[in-house]
């Protein structure tokens, strides 16, 4: 088991490594300068668009803002709590920067995967709507590529029941167990139930858990971040000097810190900016498919405010927490110096309020994926494959947090880096629908009831 944990290790530091974060940011990059800077220049409208998108307004399943809920859902969780926490605990605070710039280039990835999820769709033997990488390149880039949407398929299949189911599970059982002694099997039986029950309505009960759960669970995170901020307002501008200071220059050691590079800071920083909002990882394309929306590229309007959102607002209120308070120099890591920071400012409360935003964030990203590999297992096998899926979702989270899963979380990173593969591949060679879309839409700003982008 160690030889196979030890090649898995390795494999792990090579899909990670130098060629997949310029492979990511090369192409959210390039996507950014070829739609013009419209992801940054118009997002205002983005938000206009996303209110709009309470109502439907074409066919689909679920409304264009509970389509975004759903992404979220999946996205917002353990990284924005542990992830952040790790990027600065290896990276420094410069780390910081670096997740802000993922996510702006990341927005223009998460625009493209909309429109072409939306415009490469299909309707199954149910007449649900379906799509995604696999859709879209089969679709899109004809019968010769349909091979490659399988490996994505295949990839997001088993790695949805590492990162976003087990080790979820596994997270929630861990802080319910320290902040409130709930034992480890209460917590998965507890998860098992609560899922099964969100499953058996399919993706429109999903969609209205998460467009309840999601704004609440990020306003009252946020919302708890301002008060350590306000509680700390002298720290803030020093936090905020710190973190584009520390961006182009190595990080002393201080305190328990260690000290960092600032290719740490760069690398990890980039890392755990995806890690948390999976831009280029082509998993919120799944959800944005079934939108009830006016066009392709309406919902990708909506679709990249999910980066914006997760990364811009919610993982920096998380850093920002953490290095206005000092924690950032105690030497923990992970969830636990965002427990720490939290608890440094709300003393008696701060960690209790880590854990359960992690546990709701956790399980909010339990249901998220779970539509994603539901949809990845439909394309491979069919219809017939979603009752037996549901049933062996829903009874992971059990296993999931009674039992050490470095293993399982190790595999699962791998196989996420494996699905951004075949998805970027994807997009650079669809990027000219993506572009000629976007110029269509712009030319009447989306104000024509004719125009069908």
């Amino acid at each position: 088991m160690q030889a196979i944990t030890s090649a898995v290790e390795r494999l792990d530091a090579l899909v990670w490594g130098v060629p997949m974060l310029v492979l990511l940011l090369g192409v959210g990059l390039y996507l950014t300068l070829g739609l013009k800077l419209r992801t940054l220049r118009d997002l205002p409208f983005a938000f206009w668009m996303l209110w709009r998108g309470r109502v439907p307004e074409g066919k689909g399943e679920i409304t264009p803002f509970n389509a975004l809920m759903t992404a979220l859902a999946a996205t917002i969780g353990t990284g924005n709590i542990a992830g952040v926490a790790t990027a600065i605990f290896v990276g420094g605070p410069g780390a910081v920067f670096w997740m802000w710039m993922t996510a702006l280039v990341g927005m223009a990835t998460k625009f493209a995967e909309a429109v072409l999820a939306v415009r490469y769709r299909e309707q199954d033997a149910d007449g649900n709507y379906v799509g995604g990488p696999m859709y879209y390149i089969k679709n899109g880039l004809g019968p010769y590529w349909a091979w490659l949407g399988a490996c994505f398929a295949v990839f997001a299949g088993f790695a949805g029941f590492g990162i976003g189911n087990m080790v979820q599970a596994n997270s929630v059982a861990d802080a319910l167990e320290a902040s409130f002694g709930v034992p480890f099997w209460a917590t998965g039986v507890m998860l098992a139930a609560l899922v099964g029950l969100v499953l058996v309505g399919g993706i429109q009960r999903i969609a209205a858990v998460a467009g309840a759960l999601v704004p609440f669970m990020a306003i009252s995170y946020v919302a708890a971040g301002l008060l350590v901020l306000a509680l700390n307002i002298d720290a803030v501008p020093h936090a905020f000097g710190l973190i584009f200071a520390h961006a182009f220059t190595p990080t002393a050691a201080t305190g328990g810190f260690a000290g960092a590079a600032v290719w740490a800071a760069i690398r990890f920083g980039v890392a755990r900016g995806i890690f948390s909002n999976e831009a280029g990882l082509g998993s919120a394309p799944i959800a944005h498919a079934a939108a009830e929306c006016k066009g392709p590229v309406s919902q990708g309007l909506v679709a990249m405010l999910g980066t914006f959102i997760d990364t811009i607002i919610v993982c920096s209120f998380t850093a920002l927490v953490i290095l206005t308070t000092g924690a950032w120099t105690s030497g923990q890591t992970g969830a636990e110096l965002t427990s720490l920071a939290f608890e440094t400012a709300l003393p008696g409360v701060g960690s209790e309020i880590t854990s359960i935003a992690l546990a709701i964030f956790a399980f909010t990203t339990l249901v998220g994926w779970s539509y994603y590999c539901e949809r990845a297992w439909q394309y491979l096998l069919g219809l017939k494959a979603i009752t037996p899926f549901r049933i062996v979702w829903s009874l992971a989270p059990i296993l999931g947090a009674t039992v050490k899963l470095s293993f399982i979380w190790l595999l699962a990173d791998v196989l996420n880096a494996l699905m951004a593969i075949p998805n970027l591949i994807a997009l650079a060679l669809l990027s000219p629908v993506v572009f000629g879309a976007a110029r269509e839409f712009f030319k009447t700003r989306g104000q024509s009831e004719n125009n069908p982008y």
